[in-house]
């Protein structure tokens, strides 16, 4: 089968299509049938050499994909059949013509959604989902501040805050981000490079400030986040674009809101707590992707690119332009 490879670490030039060996189906596992894949900031990472793939993962990138069922491995229980479409939250593999999956990291695709569509789903609403409900434990009426409001992770928390009646503020780099992330549910949105986001986020709340703030950015923003944090709030970091280098009397500001900080990473996450979640995203969220749903949630596809050309792929989300999902259409065999 066709995959997407690289030799050595380093920059999207070093990406290619290569032929590997097709995977087979272990016990309890699924052999999908990949339509399309969909980019995440951890294949970026994983091709600098900088996020290996958990032990015994793929280290094909791709860390959720959409398709069709191929294969069934031995002891499945038989909630899926050959031809069934499907989409999968993976540890890795996604980018490639097959890819193994267990069969509890499954999920149908909405009859009214595309390959494409679908792709755009796993890691990004999971992620969002896992944030607010698994760690956060988000309330009715609280706000929560999400930066990189516009991102795939971004767009999907915006949508899941709002189902969940919360108030959702995003912070984003360009006004025609902030549009984008006000037209799928953004209470108020900011521009991180032209105006204080925390003193924004504390005008707009009256004071009071934002109960859970979603954090991909890390240490340039924690004075920032702490400011604009509630007493009792949650801070919940998942990324450090930003680096996690911390000067200054952090704890201190901390203590003084009785404020919490959360960590979390989904990839490293054993198989038993992400077939927990996909269970329970699939039983409260997946439902609401389907047509006549109230309300109604919507994947947002940036661009997509052929698999041959997953260096330009790369190349777009470095450049940090995209709104919602950067998909990798996966050639037919």
């Amino acid at each position: 089968m066709f995959a997407a490879y690289f030799d050595c670490p380093g920059g999207p030039e070093n990406l290619c299509m290569k032929e590997v060996m097709k995977p087979d189906p272990g016990e309890g596992e699924v052999l999908v049938k990949v339509s399309a894949s969909a980019l995440n900031r951890a294949d970026l990472l994983q091709r600098r050499g900088k996020y290996p793939p958990p032990k015994g993962a793929s280290d094909i990138l791709g860390l959720e994909a959409a398709g069709s069922v191929a294969g069934l491995g031995p002891g499945c229980s038989g909630r899926w059949k050959i031809g069934d479409a499907v989409m999968a939250l993976l540890s890795g593999g996604g980018q490639a013509q097959f890819v193994t999956v267990p069969e509890g990291l499954l999920m149908p695709i909405p009859k009214i959604l595309t390959s494409i569509q679908a792709a755009a789903i796993p890691e990004a609403w999971l992620t969002a989902f896992q944030l607010l409900h698994f760690v956060g434990k988000v309330q009715e009426g609280e706000r929560v501040l999400i930066h990189a409001g516009a991102s795939g992770v971004g767009m999907a928390a915006i949508q899941l805050v709002r189902l969940a009646k919360a108030i959702p503020i995003v912070t984003a780099g360009t006004q025609k981000k902030l549009e984008a992330t006000a037209n799928v549910g953004a209470a108020a949105g900011f521009n991180y490079k032209n105006e204080d986001f925390s003193e924004k986020v504390l005008e707009f709340t009256q004071g009071s400030g934002v109960d859970i703030i979603l954090d991909c950015v890390g240490a340039s923003y924690w004075e920032k986040n702490l400011n604009c944090l509630s007493t009792d709030g949650r801070w919940i970091i998942y990324g450090l674009l930003s680096g996690g280098e911390v000067h200054g009397d952090l704890l201190a500001r901390l203590l003084s809101k009785r404020a919490s900080i959360h960590t979390s990473l989904l990839r490293s996450r054993d198989k038993e707590y992400k077939e927990r979640l996909v269970r329970a995203f699939t039983e409260e969220v997946l439902p609401h992707f389907s047509a006549g749903a109230s309300p109604r949630l919507q994947p947002l596809v940036d661009s997509v690119y052929p698999l041959h050309a997953i260096a330009e792929a790369h190349r777009a989300m470095e450049e940090n332009k995209n709104i919602g999902k950067i998909v990798i259409e996966i050639p037919v065999c």
